[in-house]
C-alpha cells in the first residue's frame, strides 16, 4: 500500500494512501488514547497507518485512525455492537471493513474510563489470539550448524 505524508517540508498535513489523503488524528483524541492505554507491561506501542496504535504478543489492540479510535473485538461482538448501535465497523477505506475491530463512539472517546474500557476489553479479546510468529517459529527446525560450529563440535569429540 503506497502511504506517504502530505503537508509543507514533508510534514504536517495528512497521510496519503493510494491518492486517498488521511486526517492526521487530533491533539485530544491522540491525548485521550495515551491516556487510556492499558497497564499491561506486554502492550507496546507502534504505529500501524502511520497512527499510534497498541499491540501485544504482536497483534493490534487498538489505534487511533483519522480522528478516531478502533479497537479488536470479536467478530460477534463486532457484529452485536454494531447491530445495536454502539459502534460502527472500523472501514479505513470506504466499504473495506477490518473484520473483528469497530470504533470507539466519539462520547467514550471523550470520557477517559469509559475508552479505558473498551481498551480493557481489546487487550482480553487480543490476548486470546497466538503471538505472531508463534506459528512459524513452532514449524521450523532449529537452525543449523555453521562451519565453525561443526569445527568446534568435531574437536570437542577428540
Amino acid at each position: 500500500m503506497l502511504v506517504r505524508h502530505v503537508g509543507r517540508n514533508g510534514g504536517g498535513g495528512a497521510i496519503e494512501s493510494r491518492g486517498v489523503a488521511w486526517k492526521k488524528t487530533p491533539p485530544e483524541v491522540l491525548s485521550a488514547f495515551e491516556a487510556a492505554r492499558p497497564k499491561d507491561p506486554r502492550v507496546v506501542t507502534r504505529p500501524m497507518f502511520g497512527y499510534a496504535a497498541y499491540f501485544v504478543n504482536g497483534n493490534m489492540i487498538g489505534g487511533t485512525f483519522q480522528d478516531m479510535i478502533m479497537v479488536r473485538v470479536s467478530e460477534d461482538d463486532a457484529l452485536s455492537l454494531v447491530k445495536a448501535k454502539k459502534a460502527l465497523p472500523f472501514e479505513p477505506m470506504a466499504g473495506r471493513p477490518m473484520r473483528g475491530y469497530v470504533t470507539v463512539p466519539p462520547a467514550d472517546v471523550a470520557r477517559p474510563k469509559a475508552l479505558a474500557g473498551w481498551l480493557d476489553r481489546a487487550l482480553a479479546q487480543t490476548l486470546t489470539l497466538p503471538a505472531k510468529g508463534a506459528t512459524k517459529a513452532a514449524g521450523k527446525a532449529t537452525a543449523k550448524e555453521t562451519p565453525a560450529q561443526k569445527t568446534a563440535a568435531k574437536r570437542a569429540r577428540r
